[in-house]
């Protein structure tokens, strides 16, 4: 096993960059500790029951072992009514206080896991657990087995202001992430011009490199695009070869096959649709149905979309302006309206959290049909 003083001349020789890499000691790479979470983002599950946490405040993916174990049953239905008020009672403090960034499904126990931050006085990151039966409980980020890997070139932690409006691009240094074939894949923004990043990590988290920049040509408005980051994306086979199936704001879908996302270099996206302007991608998963894949989608003002992949690895790159839609088409599911954040619970159903129709305030966490 590598040393940090041996891991750090690797570094040294191979010229990428090693951050806060907490060594392994377990056959899962992780080692007990406090991780120093400032906040839980994006969510994705890996082997063994691992769930990697994105710390956009911090810059960094978090690897922690949720203890789960092993399920033979059949997932069941998870549904629960008012979820933010529990978990705000869990915290402290109310339902309005409390904001649920992310859903990710244990695909070992089918327990439900969302990441929080308890918005009241200094935003404080937690992390809920709920099970079948509905309770709502706070995971220990206490004495667990964890391991963290810092991005590096993120943007820095201060506010500006663009065009009457308060940004922070830190808060966009991770903006999803998914695992696929041993390897976090990682969206944001770094500090460098050229501002949109895909990272690819491998785990164990060993070292981390500088990512891939990424661009697009968003099509609605008419130009190159290098500042705006994928707000959502899937890992995707396209003609047996894997690409990341990403979606950007106001909503390029684009395929990047991961072959090409090595470290230092600029890759150009294959605009393959734009389903429409003045919304926002907000999550979306991948499943099967009679033989067919479909992409089920949440958006911010468009509901779920849903999609069939069937053609896409034929689609023409769109490279001209277009009004408004163009390329693949979509379907709007009518019946799932409020849907904000979503993840598959099994081959027939999916989990999500949803507004509730009668209460803005109120947030659902429900079990509902692959449409």
């Amino acid at each position: 096993m590598l040393n940090k003083k041996c891991l750090m001349l690797v570094v040294l020789i191979s010229g990428t960059f090693l951050a806060g890499i907490s060594l392994a000691d377990s056959p899962a790479g992780l080692k007990s500790g406090t991780p120093d979470i400032k906040s839980a983002g994006p969510l994705a599950f890996g082997p063994n029951g691992v769930l990697f946490i994105g710390d956009a405040k911090s810059a960094a993916i978090f690897a922690i072992d949720t203890g789960d174990a092993p399920d033979s049953r059949k997932p069941a239905d998870v549904n629960v009514d008012n979820v933010n008020k529990k978990i705000g009672s869990l915290l402290g403090t109310s339902g309005k206080n409390i904001q649920i960034n992310d859903v990710a499904v244990n695909p070992l126990s089918g327990n439900v896991y969302l990441s929080v931050t308890r918005a009241v006085g200094e935003p404080r990151p937690a992390l809920i657990k709920v099970n079948a039966a509905g309770d709502v409980a706070a995971v220990p980020l206490k004495d667990i087995a964890f391991a963290k890997a810092e991005l590096p070139k993120a943007p820095a932690d201060q506010e500006y202001t663009k065009r009457g409006k308060k940004r922070n691009n830190r808060n966009e240094s991770i903006t999803d992430i998914a695992f696929f074939d041993n390897r976090v894949y990682v969206a944001g923004l770094s500090n460098e011009e050229f501002a949109s990043k895909l990272r690819s990590l491998a785990f164990p988290f060993t070292e981390v490199d500088n990512g891939t920049s990424v661009e697009i040509y968003h099509a609605s408005h008419g130009k190159i695009e290098t500042h705006s980051p994928v707000r959502t994306f899937v890992p995707f086979d396209i003609g047996g070869e894997p690409h990341l199936l990403a979606s950007y704001t106001c909503t390029p879908l684009v395929t990047f096959p991961i072959s090409r996302l090595t470290p230092d270099t600029k890759v150009t996206g294959k605009t393959v649709a734009e389903l429409g302007n003045h919304n926002r991608p907000l999550d979306m998963i991948v499943y099967e149905q009679d033989g067919q894949r479909f992409v089920m989608m949440a958006n911010s003002s468009r509901g779920v979309m849903k999609f069939s992949t069937e053609g896409i690895d034929k689609a023409e790159h769109l490279n001209e302006k277009v009004k408004d839609k163009a390329g693949h088409p979509y379907e709007t599911i009518e019946e799932l309206q409020g849907v904000v954040q979503l993840d598959r619970l099994d081959d027939a159903s999916a989990i999500v959290l949803m507004v509730d129709p009668a209460n803005e305030n109120q947030f659902n966490l429900k079990t509902v049909p692959l449409p």
